[in-house]
């Protein structure tokens, strides 16, 4: 037996101080790539999925450039740790914990994920 497709998806959430808000639908990521969503004050937040079916959401905007383009950037791994390279000065930052690999000193946030 199969389910209708709109009883399946699985909608992925982030926790704000005010709780779980649902962002978009899970199918909509696609593992590699990077995903910018407005939060409700305005923020931007990048999205990420890995082929391991991993999640991840920082914050969107670089904060070498002032730009908001994190979800446009590059995916890796570096020493077993997921990171996305800014797109403009390439600057590493750590999926996990929002840290900076190429400047100690800089990170972004990181938002808590689940799918429901």
């Amino acid at each position: 037996m199969t389910l209708a497709p709109e009883t399946t998806a699985l909608k992925l959430q982030l926790l704000l101080e005010e709780g779980w808000f649902t962002v978009c639908d899970l199918s909509l990521l696609t593992p590699g790539r990077g995903v910018a969503a407005l939060l409700p004050d305005g923020r931007q937040v990048a999205l990420f999925t890995d082929r391991a079916g991993r999640t991840y959401a920082i914050d969107n905007r670089d904060p070498f450039s002032g730009a908001a383009v994190l979800s446009r950037g590059l995916t890796g791994t570096h020493q077993g740790r997921p990171f996305v390279a800014s797109p403009l000065l390439k600057q590493r930052f750590d999926l996990e914990t929002g840290r900076c690999l190429d400047d100690e000193t800089v990170s972004v946030a990181v938002y808590e994920v689940r799918t429901s």
